[in-house]
């Protein structure tokens, strides 16, 4: 079977299951966190200003819509429903992986689709580390221009790819590859990791090589691992991905560790308004979300609106009760770790910086 025609049935498997299957796993740390309440927050609810800058771009919420589908036909309503919504908020949204449409151009209109319908939204352009170094900065090109993009999405997905059958199992010279996009490439370039978490380490590597902003896509959210197991249940890799569902660095964890460095997206397990008024407080600049957004943009541009409505409001209530009028005061709100997470975060702090 063709190789175009392989990617693309994939992407429709993929998407199948993350919408008929329990597909998370692991532990984000959001339930380790509290926010410190202000019973004197000395400012209006109705004034909340959850508008905020990234990478030079204005989002009127720091909710941004993380990549999720694309490069089959079932994708098309999904992505133009996502994409209508983002428009009509004022928030940012990256595309799933564009590997399909670079093999089989007949795909492209999965994807053109999310700039028909959001001509003026903050699109990001999504391409694998390994198609990255395999094929050059002429697939970012190509994959920026389907989707007049304002930035690109590298995403690492090493963990799936172990464990899928016809996976990439060879990640040398990635970092390399980064390092020639960043000289050379004209716009901002955002390294995704896809539910293990981001390293302080690794976090070091890929600003020394000129990466943009980072999204720590952190362990806790949709487990990759279990969707491959879900999907090739028989295959060697599969039986033994059962024992990877909870592998990486939870997402709360993972923020504390690379917050501060740089532009920072939160990604993984991020379910609710609540748990974004956390990652801000934690020093995240964006927060991500996917699987709770799929089933509601299978069904309507409407639906996803309602959807990212009550978290746009749960946030702007978190925030009030944090006294926290905007979202530069909300990343000054003190917060209290307890749990695993303290535990793993108080390792974390033992380490001198530069080790």
């Amino acid at each position: 079977m063709p190789k175009e025609i392989v990617t693309s049935s994939r992407k429709q498997d993929h998407l199948r299951i993350c919408v008929e299957s329990h597909v998370e796993a692991g532990f984000s740390g959001f339930s380790d966190v509290r926010l410190v309440h202000a019973a004197l927050p000395e400012c209006s609810l109705g004034e909340i200003d959850m508008r905020v800058r990234f990478l030079n771009h204005r989002f009127a919420s720091p909710l941004f819509i993380a990549a999720m589908t694309g490069g089959h036909r079932d994708a098309l309503p999904i992505n133009r429903n996502l994409a209508a919504a983002a428009e009509r908020f004022g928030i940012g949204m990256g595309v799933g992986s564009q590997r399909a449409a670079l093999e089989d151009p007949d795909l492209e209109d999965s994807f053109t689709v999310v700039r028909e319908a959001a001509p003026r939204a903050f699109i990001c352009a999504n391409l694998g580390v390994v198609q990255l170094r395999d094929h050059g900065i002429e697939w970012a090109e190509r994959a920026v221009e389907m989707i007049d993009a304002q930035a690109i999405c590298i995403h690492a997905n090493f963990l799936q790819e172990a464990i899928m059958p016809e996976g990439d199992h060879d990640a040398r010279g990635c970092l390399d590859a980064l390092r020639t996009l960043c000289r050379e490439f004209t716009l901002p370039v955002i390294v995704k990791e896809t539910g293990a978490g981001i390293s302080r380490e690794t976090a070091g590597l890929l600003w020394a090589a000129g990466v943009s902003a980072i999204d720590i896509g952190g362990l806790g959210g949709t487990s990759w691992a279990r969707v491959e197991c879900i999907r090739s249940p028989e295959s060697p890799q599969a039986r033994m991905g059962g024992r990877f569902v909870d592998w990486g660095i939870p997402t709360v964890v993972s923020l504390r560790e690379v917050a501060g460095t740089g532009p920072v997206i939160a990604t993984g397990g991020v379910r609710s308004g609540l748990d974004m008024a956390k990652g801000l407080a934690l020093g995240a600049d964006l927060c991500g979300m996917a699987l709770p957004l799929l089933a509601p943009a299978m069904e309507s541009e409407e639906a996803v609106s309602s959807v990212i409505d009550g978290f746009t409001k749960e946030l702007s209530v978190a925030m009030f009760l944090s006294g926290a009028r905007t979202v530069k005061s909300m990343r000054s709100v003190r917060t209290w770790i307890t749990g695993t997470t303290r535990q793993m975060i108080g390792k974390i702090e033992e380490i001198p910086d530069g080790s």
